[in-house]
């Protein structure tokens, strides 16, 4: 390394050191990810979402797509997704999420579950193809599905994501708009999608009872839903003073840590397990 004006230069043609660390984590990441498909070791982790008015009950669950590495441990999306969404092994990631999600609505009839997918899988004919293929073994599932697609992800190609949902609909499958708030989506596309519900996002929420700008977002963001009768889910809530200010703003349901966080095993699985045990 040579100098230059009193700064350290790198010779023409070496690599940053930053950068070669971060490459060669990501690859590392790659890596890890491939394996886990190719020996079948992904799963779900299922997060609780919350009616906001009595009974309180859960409404439905969220399915998470995660990855086991070389040990078995269990690697949440956050640290491998923003290195393969954009790639083959991301369109892969999409169809194993959605056949989990398919296979338990099918084991576990009492459940309605939320399986995310992204525009560019509506393309992609491997994710297509495992959807038809459930919904010919049970037609009902559909009714008991509900597709979340990302306000980003739907505004990059919303013709696209319309006519998808318009040829789903008489399968009884629902839409759910993510991140809500997030970017900027059109509101005049509102009325093209067939979304049913919206998922406010969680910058949003965190701390929402003492923020006054959030609530000011919050409070437009639920009117929007209900101008356009859509259900309405806050994400990301971790606070009972949260929680309290969201419900009495108009949110439907709530999802987050405070009420429970993505699991492998949630309760349902465990009592299924239990009976065949016993049984």
């Amino acid at each position: 390394m040579r100098k230059k004006h009193g700064k350290a230069v790198l010779p023409e043609g070496a690599e940053n050191p930053l950068s070669a660390a971060v490459a060669g984590r990501d690859q590392s990441t790659l890596d890890m990810v491939a394996e886990a498909i190719k020996h079948d070791q992904t799963v779900l982790a299922y997060q609780p979402i919350m009616q906001a008015l009595e009974p309180h009950g859960v409404a439905f669950y969220e399915g998470y797509i995660r990855v086991l590495d070389a040990t078995g441990r269990v690697i949440p999306a956050r640290e491998f997704m923003h290195v393969v969404e954009d790639k083959e092994l991301g369109r892969e990631l999409d169809c194993l999420a959605l056949q989990h999600g398919l296979r338990a609505l099918e084991q576990f009839p009492q459940i309605r579950l939320s399986v995310n997918m992204s525009a560019r899988s509506i393309g992609y004919q491997r994710w297509t193809r495992v959807l038809e293929r459930f919904l010919k073994r049970d037609e009902t599932l559909g009714e008991r599905l509900l597709l979340e697609i990302s306000e980003a992800s739907a505004m990059a190609a919303p013709e696209l994501v319309t006519d998808f949902m318009g040829r789903m609909q008489p399968h009884g499958i629902a839409f759910a708009l993510d991140n809500f708030g997030a970017s900027t989506t059109a509101i005049g596309h509102f009325r093209q999608f067939f979304f049913d519900a919206v998922k406010i996002d969680g910058q949003f929420v965190r701390g929402v009872h003492a923020n006054h700008d959030n609530q000011a977002v919050v409070r437009a963001l639920v009117g929007i839903a209900k101008q356009f009768d859509m259900f309405c889910v806050a994400e990301s809530v971790e606070t009972q003073a949260d929680a309290e200010f969201l419900v009495s703003n108009g949110v439907d349901c709530l999802q987050g840590y405070l009420f429970g966080a993505p699991s492998v095993s949630p309760s349902w699985i465990d009592d299924m397990k239990h009976r065949q045990q016993v049984g």
